[in-house]
């Protein structure tokens, strides 16, 4: 079978262009507009815009390219992505599903910004708040040129470009905006591509390439060279970079003729190097396969065995089909609905949009780590439908949404008395506690935040969103990771050297009780100076840390009790991870009047600015490639990133 198989590959490669999968996913340039939505319009921008991204994506993996206008009046988000025209289906899926998470680097949820354009080597994106799609110029239009030089025959090579990129202009628009194509002369080789977007009619199209000659020439001598219009997209190189080209853009005789002879002298050597890594993937691909097919069948197991598994039909009918009236909220990997089962149980019914890696590594991590885990102030999952166009979770419903909801902005929901506030983060910590202490392979939950604690009907506090959770194995002192959680509340060791600890969630947990005692959010995305925690801090060193509790409550609240919370707050939120105390610890200076320690300084403060300060991270983090939001099982006004 193996031989035959070897064979098959032989003859393929005497047909086929010796070219492997590369999604060209190398970023060329990420242009930011400087606007941003106002205060009343900021979340209904970035639901549209969300709504947008979900709108575009099946578009690409359709059509290859996609224009999307979403929402209305002054939160209109018009949105355009493509991929280049050379790329296989797959490719163009790969590309743009990391151009997708790497646009939100332009989205600030604190401000809303409401323009923004990706330039990868195999894909667009852009998104804004205005018509755009009869635009072929801009302001924002960039040349970028590499780093090294041409080494050789400079005067040749610029003239090779200047050639290879004329010509391009021309024939683009010819055929249907697209061109590849290589120059030689004196054995020199450039290669080059041209692209006009789709929206961008023939004599648009001249007219952006044009501009885009103009522009390229000043790269050279430089070895690569690109130019980002808005209509279009030129790039030289001094490596074969495309796909599907079999003749050189029109060249002289001599030229032509060296590259023949080029070609053929290396077409043995390349043959066979293209073999041996074609069976050296395939068979990694098989072995990847057949792991996957394992882990599928695993999560089946899992499922049968611990009778979790729902029909699809009828947790769609228990959401009237997923009506807009049952919705409680969105985020980006998902929505989450109310149902009802036909027993006449309500639940919260998750269903996640897409069949990517990461929302199979999010399931997974749902039902393999919290399906048998049982504790008041934990979320349980009841189940879930993996049978479906999409895969379903279902918890139970808590009825009083998220911490978030009621410290929010708005101030939507009624305000939460201080014995209230006591027991949320009591209920917070013993549910931490269980997870980093209580089970025989310790959980780090990774996403402690407000819009991740859930609260039922009495203001029990219970911990949700598992989709980021990580095992803590006994035998471990860290994992290295990449990272992922929301700004704000990721512990510094991790945002610097990626190394995980339970002590990441215990950094988490402090900056929520900061927010919960004062009623402020933590606004850490990018003014330090102007954060909560250091404000707390400043207050704790003068002894009125007091003054930093909620105004609402209008003093009513026990001062020794918003003391040694605060106190417990700053605690946990130490630079130094060693210092901080397990969960089991706080739990007790909660419950008991135990004596808590003094805390040092917390990281990323101004005053006393130390070394860690001048790391810190300017965007939320995430692991992930495919898109880094997150929903909570109740709640999904929120993503991983936070919109602080």
């Amino acid at each position: 079978m193996f031989n035959s198989l070897i064979i098959l590959i032989l003859v393929l490669c005497l047909f086929v262009n010796p070219c492997l999968s590369d999604p060209r996913a190398t970023e060329a340039a990420l242009i930011c507009t400087n606007k941003t939505s106002p205060m009343p319009q900021r979340q209904t921008y970035i639901s549209n815009f969300l709504a947008a991204m979900n709108t575009v994506t099946p578009l690409i993996a359709t059509q290859r390219y996609a224009a999307v206008v979403n929402g209305t009046g002054n939160t209109t988000v018009y949105a355009f992505g493509e991929c280049m025209k050379d790329l296989t289906k797959n490719d163009c899926d790969l590309c743009f599903a990391r151009c997708k998470t790497q646009i939100l680097r332009c989205l600030p949820f604190q401000r809303a910004i409401r323009g923004g354009r990706l330039f990868y080597d195999g894909c667009y994106l852009r998104y804004d708040d205005y018509y755009f799609f009869n635009e072929v110029l801009s302001v924002q239009d960039k040349t970028v040129c590499g780093a090294q030089e041409f080494v050789g025959n400079g005067s040749v090579f610029s003239a090779n470009v200047n050639q290879l990129v004329m010509n391009l202009s021309v024939e683009a628009p010819k055929f249907d905006g697209f061109s590849v194509g290589f120059v030689t002369n004196e054995n020199v080789t450039v290669y080059g591509l041209a692209q006009c977007w789709e929206f961008v009619n023939g004599s648009d199209c001249e007219y952006c390439l044009a501009n885009a000659v103009s522009n390229i020439s000043s790269c050279t001598p430089k070895g690569e060279g690109r130019v980002l219009n808005t209509g279009c997209y030129l790039r030289y190189s001094t490596e074969k970079f495309y796909y599907n080209s079999t003749q050189p853009v029109r060249n002289s005789n001599q030229g032509s003729k060296l590259a023949i002879t080029l070609a053929a002298t290396s077409s043995a050597l390349a043959l066979l190097l293209v073999i041996a890594t074609v069976v050296f993937i395939v068979r990694k691909n098989v072995l990847k396969r057949r792991a996957e097919r394992e882990q599928l069948g695993a999560m089946l197991a899992t499922v049968n065995k611990s009778k979790l598994n729902y029909s699809y039909e009828v947790l769609e009918k228990a959401t009237n089909y997923f009506h807009n009236s049952n919705k409680l909220g969105q985020g980006g990997s998902g929505s989450v609905y109310k149902g009802v089962l036909p027993d006449g149980k309500v639940v919260a019914i998750k269903r996640l949009f897409f069949n990517t890696r990461q929302w199979v590594d999010h399931f997974f991590n749902e039902v393999n780590l919290i399906s048998d885990i049982h504790h008041k102030n934990l979320v349980k999952l009841l189940g879930c439908s993996i049978a479906g166009p999409e895969s379903l979770l279902v918890y139970e419903y808590v009825p009083n949404r998220s911490l978030h909801d009621y410290f929010s902005a708005k101030r939507m929901f009624q305000l939460l008395r201080w014995e209230v506030r006591y027991k949320i983060i009591l209920g917070t910590a013993e549910g931490l506690a269980h997870l980093h202490e209580e089970l025989e392979t310790r959980i780090i939950h990774r996403d402690i935040k407000l819009s991740n604690i859930l609260l039922e009907e009495d203001f029990t506090a219970k911990i949700a969103d598992f989709g980021l959770a990580r095992l803590f194995p006994e035998n471990k002192t860290h994992i290295s990771t990449g990272i992922a959680g929301t700004l704000g509340y990721i512990a510094p060791e991790y945002v610097i050297r990626g190394i995980l600890t339970e002590k990441a969630d215990v950094y988490s947990f402090g900056a929520l009780v900061i927010e919960v005692v004062s009623g402020k959010r933590n606004n850490a995305f990018f003014q330090y100076s102007h954060s909560i925690i250091q404000m707390v801090w400043n207050l704790y060193g003068i002894g009125r840390v007091c003054e930093a509790v909620d105004p609402a409550l209008e003093g009513q609240f026990q001062e020794e009790e918003a003391s040694r919370l605060l106190q417990i707050g700053l605690l946990c939120v130490q630079a130094s991870a060693e210092l901080r105390p397990s969960m089991s610890t706080v739990v007790k200076m909660l419950s008991d009047n135990q004596e808590i320690p003094q805390p040092t300084h917390p990281p990323f403060l101004n005053s006393s600015s130390a070394e860690i300060s001048q790391s810190r991270p300017s965007r939320t983090y995430n692991s992930f490639p495919e898109s880094y939001t997150h929903t909570s099982g109740n709640n999904s006004t929120e993503s991983g990133i936070e919109p602080i």
